[in-house]
C-alpha cells in the first residue's frame, strides 16, 4: 500500500483527514476539504458540512485519490482504515448510493426514504450480470445467488443481518421481488410467495422506537427451483415470536400491525358482530399513552392488502372469520378488569366488568362460568388430590395475559403452516430441485429494559456473526493453509466465547434458566443469583453492581447489553393455566380447538416436562445453522445511519460502531488479500479449457493441475492467483475476467457451430427441394398437356355453340323486327283514335265552358246594361224634372253629375260582388283542406292505448258533458295572468366548474321530502304530498296529480266503467226525473228563454236587395251561425241534466263534485273522496291536460309534479312506464 504523506502545505480544494479528538470510543478521522488559508489559519469543510479552523502550522494526513473519488467496492480503497470506509459510505449515502460492495458482500445503508431504483427496468438491467459489471445493488446479489445455483448445482443462501431498523425486512422483500421476476414464469406460486409477506408482517411486525416495521420474529424463506430455474415452491420457517408484545409495549411503541389494520379497515357493519370500536378503546393497544398511529403506514389500506393476500393464499372465508374472532377476543380480554377482594384472609378477586367477559365467551364459544372460574382460580394437584385456590388480582391479570399470549402464538404458528400448505410442495426424489434461502431474522437489540426475548434475539445474532466469522475468516484461512499457498494470517474478532457463555458450555445461561424454570419454587432472583455464582468471573459476563437488583450483562459482539431478570422464568416456561387449557377442550369453536390439538393429546405431566422456550429456540437455531452451512452463502450487511429514522442524516459514531462490531475492517482486508473464488482442478479445466489451446476435457488430461496452471498462465498474465494442491484460487476480479473471456470464446465457437449447422440444414433442405422441384416439373408438364387438350375440346364446343347461337339470334331478330312493326302500327292506330276522341271531348268541354262564361258575362252585361239604361233613364227623367227649375244647360249638367255618381256606385257594387265571390271560393278551399285534418286526441290515444277503450263514451254520461272533474277543476283555477307566475324567464345555468354530480335526486329527496317518502319507484298512493305545501286545496290537487301520474304511466289501473248493477235505472227514468215535479222552475224558464232566443234569432241582411243574397251583416257564413246555435243548445242540455237531486249520497257527491262545491275540509273528510279526481275513465290526453294545466295555473305545484315524475322514473323496472314518464 503506498504511503500517505503528512505535511502542512495544502492548496485550496485538497482533501485531508482530520482527527476530531472527541475522546469517544468510536472516534475516527473525518474527511475534510481545504477551503482557504488566511490570517495564519487554514479553513476546512468536513464531511458533515461543518466549517473548522486550524492553525496554519497544523499537519494533516492527505486523502488517497480513491477516497476522494469514492469506490463501488471498498477493497479498492487505497487507504484501508476505518476512516476511509466510513467516509466512502458517507459520501455515497449523500448521493443516494446506499449500496456498496466489499467483494461479494453487500453493505446496505437504510435511506429511510423511497428511491426509484427498484422498478422493472432495474430488474432487467441486473438480470444475468456479474457482480461488479454494474453499480452495487441488492438485485446484483440476488442475481449472483440465482446463477451460482444454476452454475454449480448447489444450494445457495442470502443472509441479511444488521441491527433493528437497518432495513432487513425491506431487503428481504426486494430479493423476493427480484427472484420472482427473474425466474421468468410469472406463475401463481410466485404471486403466492410474494403475498405471504403482507400477512406475516401484519401478524409478526410492529412499530418500535427504532423501526416502524420491526420484525418481532425470525423467518427463513427457502425458495425451491426446478431444472429450468423456475420457482416451483417455497417453505417458511419462523423463529421466536415476541408474544409479550401482545400484552405490553414500551412507550412510543405499538402492538402488532394486524390489530390496528383490522380496526381501521373494517366497516361499522363488520365490527358490530365482533363488538369492536376504535383502537383507543383497548388497553392492549393504548398502554403508557401508546402510539396508535404510525406515520409511515396506512392501516386502512393495509387491511385491504392483507385480505386480498389471504385470498391468494387460499384462506377460506370461514377461516378468516375465525381469525377475526380470535383477534377480537384478544382485544376484549385486554379490557377485562379484576377487582381485588378478601375471602377468609386470602387475597382474591372478582371480574369487574361481566359484559366484557360475556363478549369474550361469545367470541371464543366458551361457557361464561367456566371462563370466569378459569381466570379467577387455579387447580393444583397434590398427592393425587385437586386443590382449588383463588387468585389475587395480579395473579388473575397474569393468567389472563398468559392465556392471550398462548392463543395468539398458536394462531401465528397456524397461519405460517397455512401459508406453507399453499406454497410448499414436498420434494419428489425423481425430480431435480435446488433451493435458495433468504434469512430475515431480528436484528441486534439493546433497549433501556432488555428481557428474555432480547437475550434470545441477541443469541441468534451471535450465531449469525459466528457463521460469518467461520465462513469468511476461519474456513478460508484454514483452506489456505491446507492448500499450502502463499498467505499471511489475518487476525479477527472471534465471538465463540460469547456463544459458549450463552448456550454452548456446561452451566451456560440458557441451561441455568431451564434448570430454574423446572423448580416449582424457582424465582427470578434465585435465577439471577445462580448466574452470578457460575459466571461472575467470565470476561464476557457483566455482574450486577449491587445485590438488590436482579439483572446481569453480557459483552456481545455488538456491545454490552444489560438484561432484567424479571419474568425470565415465566417467559421461558411459555405456558398458561391448566384450567383454561381444559376449558379450551370444551369450546364449540373448531378452529380454536384445532390450535391446541397437540396439547390436548399429551397429559399434564408430559406437558410439564416439555422443552422450554429457550431450549426450543436453541434447537431451531442449531437446525438453521446446519441448513446455512450446507449452502453457499451471500451476505448483506444492513447499516442503520441514525436512531431517529430520518432521511439524509448520517450518525458517524453509530455507523462506525456497527462497522467495527461486524468486523468490516477485517472483512475488507481478507477480501482484498484473500482468494474468495476457488475451483477444483477438474472443474476448472472443464469450464475454462477453451481459453487455452491443446487442452482437452478433464478425463482426458493426465494431470489436471498442469492443465489448470497452463490456462492461468495463458489467460491471467501478470495477475494475482494461486495454484494450490487441489484447487485454483482466484480473486473476484479474476473470476469475472475468466467468465467474460469464456463467454467471448463460447460466443465465437457457437457462431462457428451455428454456421456449420445452418450450412448442413440448408444443404439438406436444398436436396429435398431439388427432388421436389423435379417431381413438380413432371406433374406440371403432364398437367399442362392435359389442360391444352381440354382447352382444345372446349374451344370446338364453344365454336359450335357460337354458330348455333348466331343462327338462332338471326332468326329471333327477324321475327322480333316483324312483331315490333306490327305493334308500332297497332299502337299508332290506337293512339290516333284516342287522340281524336280526346280532341272532340276537349272541344265540347271548351265550348260548354265558353258558353257558361259567355252566359255569365251576358247576364252580367244585361244586368249592367239594364242598370246603365235605368241610370240613363233616370238621368233623362232627372234632366226633364230639373229643366223648369235650372234651365236646360244647368239641368243637363246636374243630371250628368248625378248620373256619374250612380255609375261609380254601380261599379263599387260590382267590385264588391266579385270580392265576395272570391271569398266564397277561398272558404270552399279551406273546407276541403279541413277534411284532411287529423285529430291530435285520436293520434295520442292510438300511440298510447290504455287498458280501457277510451274512445267510447260511457253510456251513463252524455257525450257532450265537459264541465265535470278535471275540466271543472281547471276551469275554477284563477284565470288572471297576474296571479300566475311567469315561466318565460331564462333558467339559471350552472357554473362551468361546478360539479353537477353532487346535485343528485336522492340527496334532494332526503333533504326536502316529507315523512318517510323515498326517491324510489313505488305503486302505492301517497298519504301526503312529497314537498311541504301550505294550501289544503293544493295538497288535494297534489295527491290527485300523483294518482293521475300513476294511471298515465300504467302503474295504477284506471277507473272502470260502472258495472251493470249501477246501470239498472233506465235512461227514460233519468229523463223523466228531469221533467218531474221537483224540477227547478227557474231553470226551466231560463232554458225556455234560451231556446226561444236561439230559434227566434233574426236574420241580418244588407239594406241593398241586390247584395242581400251574397253576404251577411257581420261577414260570417251560415255555417258559423249554426255552430254557435248548436253550442248554445248543448249548454242548455248540460244545464238540464245537472239538476239538483237528493236521491242518494253517491248522486249528491257526484253533483257537488261537478259543481265544485266540495270546498270545505269537513265535507271532504265526510265523503273520503278527492274532488279533483274523475269517477269515470279518462283518456291519456285528458290526464296530460290535467297535470300540465295544474302546473301552469298553480305555481306551488310545479316542483311537486317534477319530484313525483322523478320518483317514478328512479329504479323503475318497467320500460313502458319509463317511456310514459319521459313523455
Amino acid at each position: 500500500m503506498p504511503s500517505i504523506p503528512i505535511n502542512n502545505y495544502f492548496l485550496q480544494g485538497d482533501h485531508v483527514w482530520v482527527d476530531q479528538r472527541t475522546g469517544s470510543e468510536f472516534n475516527v478521522e473525518i474527511g475534510a476539504r481545504v477551503v482557504a488559508s488566511q490570517a495564519g489559519q487554514i479553513v476546512l469543510i468536513d464531511d458533515n458540512d461543518q466549517e473548522i479552523h486550524f492553525p496554519i502550522q497544523t499537519k494533516f494526513r492527505s486523502m488517497h485519490i480513491s477516497s476522494v473519488e469514492g469506490v463501488d467496492d471498498m477493497i479498492l480503497l487505497g487507504d484501508l482504515k476505518e476512516s476511509a470506509i466510513l467516509h466512502n459510505l458517507h459520501m455515497r449515502y449523500r448521493d443516494d448510493k446506499i449500496y456498496t460492495y466489499t467483494g461479494s458482500i453487500l453493505v446496505a445503508v437504510n435511506p429511510y426514504k423511497l428511491l426509484n431504483i427498484y422498478n422493472i427496468d432495474n430488474i432487467r438491467q441486473y438480470s444475468n450480470r456479474k457482480i461488479g459489471e454494474l453499480p452495487p445493488h441488492i438485485f446484483a446479489i440476488g442475481d449472483s445467488a440465482y446463477w451460482n445455483m444454476q452454475r454449480y448445482q448447489h444450494d445457495q443462501c442470502i443472509i441479511i443481518s444488521g441491527e433493528s431498523g437497518s432495513g432487513k425486512t425491506e431487503s428481504t422483500k426486494l430479493i423476493l421481488q427480484f427472484l420472482a421476476a427473474t425466474s421468468g414464469q410469472h406463475s401463481w406460486i410466485e404471486q403466492q410467495i410474494l403475498d405471504a409477506n403482507p400477512i406475516l408482517e401484519a401478524f409478526g411486525n410492529a412499530k418500535t422506537v427504532r423501526n416502524d416495521n420491526s420484525s418481532r420474529f425470525g423467518k427463513y424463506i427457502d425458495i425451491h427451483f426446478d431444472k429450468r430455474g423456475a420457482i416451483e415452491g417455497a417453505k417458511i420457517e419462523q423463529y421466536l415470536l415476541e408474544k409479550s408484545r401482545i400484552v405490553s409495549q414500551a412507550r412510543d411503541e405499538r402492538n402488532y400491525h394486524v390489530f390496528y389494520c383490522m380496526l381501521a379497515g373494517m366497516s361499522t357493519e363488520e365490527k358490530q358482530p365482533l363488538d369492536l370500536t376504535n383502537a383507543s378503546d383497548y388497553i392492549y393497544l393504548n398502554q403508557l399513552d401508546g402510539t396508535i398511529y404510525c406515520d409511515s403506514r396506512d392501516d386502512g389500506k393495509e387491511w385491504s392488502t392483507i385480505k386480498s393476500a389471504c385470498k391468494v393464499l387460499m384462506f377460506s372465508d370461514e377461516e378468516l372469520n375465525d381469525i377475526l374472532r380470535l383477534l377480537s377476543a384478544v382485544l376484549h380480554l385486554g379490557n377485562l378488569k379484576f377487582q381485588a377482594t378478601t375471602t377468609q384472609n386470602m387475597d382474591t378477586c372478582t371480574v369487574a366488568n361481566i359484559t366484557v367477559l360475556r363478549v369474550v365467551s361469545k367470541l371464543l364459544k366458551l361457557d361464561d362460568n367456566g371462563l370466569r372460574e378459569g381466570l379467577l382460580k387455579r387447580t393444583i394437584f397434590a398427592h393425587g388430590e385437586a386443590v382449588v385456590t383463588p387468585l389475587s388480582q395480579q395473579q388473575a391479570c397474569d393468567v389472563r395475559d398468559a392465556f392471550v399470549k398462548g392463543i395468539y402464538g398458536k394462531m401465528f404458528i397456524w397461519i405460517v403452516d397455512k401459508i406453507n400448505s399453499a406454497i410448499f410442495k414436498p420434494k419428489d426424489p425423481s425430480t431435480y430441485r435446488k433451493s435458495l434461502g433468504i434469512l430475515d431474522i431480528f436484528g441486534f437489540e439493546n433497549f433501556q429494559r432488555n428481557s428474555f426475548e432480547q437475550l434470545c434475539i441477541n443469541y441468534a445474532n451471535e450465531n449469525l456473526q459466528q457463521f460469518f466469522v467461520h465462513h469468511i475468516f476461519k474456513l478460508e484461512q484454514e483452506e489456505y493453509n491446507n492448500e499450502h499457498i502463499n498467505w499471511k494470517h489475518i487476525a479477527f474478532e472471534d465471538n465463540q466465547r460469547i456463544l459458549d457463555l450463552i448456550a454452548i458450555k456446561s452451566m451456560n445461561v440458557i441451561a441455568l434458566i431451564d434448570e430454574e424454570s423446572r423448580f416449582p419454587k424457582g424465582t427470578d432472583r434465585s435465577l439471577c443469583d445462580k448466574l452470578h455464582a457460575n459466571h461472575a468471573k467470565n470476561e464476557n459476563f457483566i455482574p450486577r453492581k449491587t445485590d438488590n437488583i436482579i439483572s446481569f450483562g453480557i459483552r456481545h459482539f455488538a456491545g454490552n447489553v444489560y438484561y432484567d431478570c424479571e419474568n425470565f422464568l415465566e417467559k421461558n416456561r411459555d405456558t398458561f393455566s391448566q384450567d383454561l387449557m381444559k376449558l379450551l377442550q370444551e369450546t364449540k369453536s373448531k378452529f380454536l380447538r384445532n390450535l391446541f390439538l397437540n396439547e390436548f393429546q399429551i397429559g399434564t405431566e408430559t406437558r410439564k416436562r416439555a422443552p422450554s422456550l429457550g431450549t426450543q429456540f436453541k434447537k431451531s437455531l442449531d437446525s438453521l445453522m446446519s441448513i446455512l452451512s450446507a449452502c453457499q452463502p451471500f451476505f448483506i450487511r444492513c447499516i442503520k445511519p441514525n436512531e431517529y429514522k430520518t432521511p439524509d442524516t448520517f450518525d458517524r459514531d453509530l455507523v462506525c460502531r456497527q462497522l467495527r462490531y461486524s468486523g468490516m475492517m477485517e472483512t475488507i482486508s481478507i477480501r482484498r488479500k484473500g482468494y474468495p473464488i476457488r475451483h477444483i482442478f477438474r472443474d476448472f479445466v472443464d469450464r475454462y479449457r477453451l481459453l487455452a489451446s491443446g487442452i482437452g476435457p478433464s478425463h482426458c488430461e493426465g494431470d489436471c493441475r498442469v492443465a489448470a496452471d497452463k490456462i492461468c498462465k495463458t489467460v491471467l498474465v501478470n495477475q494475482d492467483y494461486q495454484i494450490g494442491k487441489t484447487k485454483v484460487f482466484l480473486k473476484d476480479a479474476q473470476d469475472v475476467f475468466l467468465e467474460q473471456a469464456r463467454e467471448q470464446v463460447m460466443a465465437r465457437k457457437i457462431l462457428i457451430l451455428q454456421n456449420s449447422i445452418r450450412q448442413w440444414i440448408a444443404r439438406r433442405q436444398f436436396l429435398v427441394m431439388r427432388q421436389s422441384v423435379s417431381l413438380i416439373q413432371r406433374y406440371c408438364k403432364s398437367h399442362r398437356e392435359v389442360k391444352r387438350f381440354q382447352t382444345m375440346c372446349n374451344g370446338f364446343t364453344r365454336l359450335q355453340t357460337q354458330f348455333h347461337t348466331r343462327m338462332l339470334t338471326l332468326r329471333y331478330s327477324v321475327l322480333r323486327s316483324r312483331i315490333l312493326n306490327i305493334q308500332r302500327y297497332c299502337r299508332g292506330y290506337l293512339a290516333r283514335q284516342n287522340y281524336g276522341r280526346k280532341v272532340n271531348a276537349i272541344l265540347i268541354l271548351q265550348s260548354e265552358v265558353r258558353r257558361h262564361i259567355a252566359q255569365k258575362h251576358m247576364r252580367r252585361f244585361r244586368i249592367e246594361e239594364k242598370m246603365y239604361r235605368e241610370a240613363e233613364h233616370e238621368r233623362s227623367e232627372e234632366e226633364k224634372r230639373l229643366i223648369p227649375a235650372l234651365g236646360v244647360k244647368r239641368a243637363k249638367e246636374e243630371a250628368e253629375r248625378k248620373y256619374q255618381e250612380r255609375l261609380k256606385l254601380l261599379e263599387r257594387e260590382i267590385h264588391e260582388q266579385e270580392r265576395l265571390e272570391q271569398q266564397r271560393a277561398k272558404e270552399k278551399r279551406l273546407l276541403m283542406e279541413r277534411k284532411h285534418y287529423t285529430d291530435e286526441n285520436d293520434l295520442f290515444n292510438n300511440m298510447f292505448p290504455s287498458n280501457n277503450d277510451e274512445r267510447i263514451t260511457p253510456a251513463h254520461r252524455p257525450t257532450a258533458v265537459t264541465t265535470g272533474g278535471m275540466q271543472s277543476t281547471l276551469g275554477n283555477m284563477p284565470q288572471s295572468m297576474g296571479n300566475v307566475e311567469r315561466i318565460d324567464k331564462p333558467l339559471p345555468l350552472p357554473d362551468q366548474d361546478e360539479d353537477l354530480r353532487e346535485y343528485t335526486f336522492a340527496k334532494f329527496a332526503s333533504t326536502y321530502f316529507q315523512g318517510n317518502a323515498t326517491p324510489h319507484f313505488t305503486k302505492k298512493t301517497l298519504k301526503q304530498p312529497l314537498l311541504a305545501i301550505k294550501s289544503e286545496r293544493d295538497q288535494l290537487a297534489a295527491l290527485a296529480i300523483w294518482i293521475t301520474i300513476l294511471r298515465f304511466m300504467c302503474d295504477l289501473p284506471d277507473v272502470r266503467t260502472p258495472t251493470a248493477g249501477h246501470q239498472k235505472q233506465s235512461i227514460m227514468t233519468k229523463i223523466h226525473s228531469t221533467l218531474g215535479r221537483k224540477f227547478n222552475k227557474k231553470d226551466l224558464e231560463e232554458a225556455q228563454k234560451l231556446s226561444e232566443s236561439i230559434d227566434n234569432q233574426p236574420s241580418i241582411t244588407s239594406p241593398d236587395n241586390s247584395l242581400s243574397l251574397l253576404t251577411n251583416n257581420n261577414g260570417s257564413s251560415p255555417t258559423s251561425n249554426k255552430t254557435s246555435s248548436r253550442s248554445v243548445k248543448q249548454k242548455l242540455v248540460n244545464m238540464t241534466l245537472k239538476r239538483k237531486s237528493k236521491l242518494s249520497t253517491d248522486v249528491a257527491i257526484t253533483r257537488l263534485k261537478d259543481l265544485d262545491l266540495l270546498s270545505s275540509t269537513q265535507q271532504i273528510k265526510m265523503t273520503g273522496m278527492n274532488p279533483f279526481l274523475e269517477d269515470r275513465p279518462t283518456s291519456n290526453l285528458e290526464k296530460l291536460h290535467f297535470i300540465i294545466g295544474l302546473g301552469i295555473h298553480v305555481a306551488e305545484l310545479r316542483d311537486e309534479i317534477y319530484c313525483q315524475i322523478c320518483k317514478q322514473l328512479t329504479t323503475n323496472p318497467s320500460s313502458q312506464s319509463i317511456a310514459r314518464g319521459w313523455i
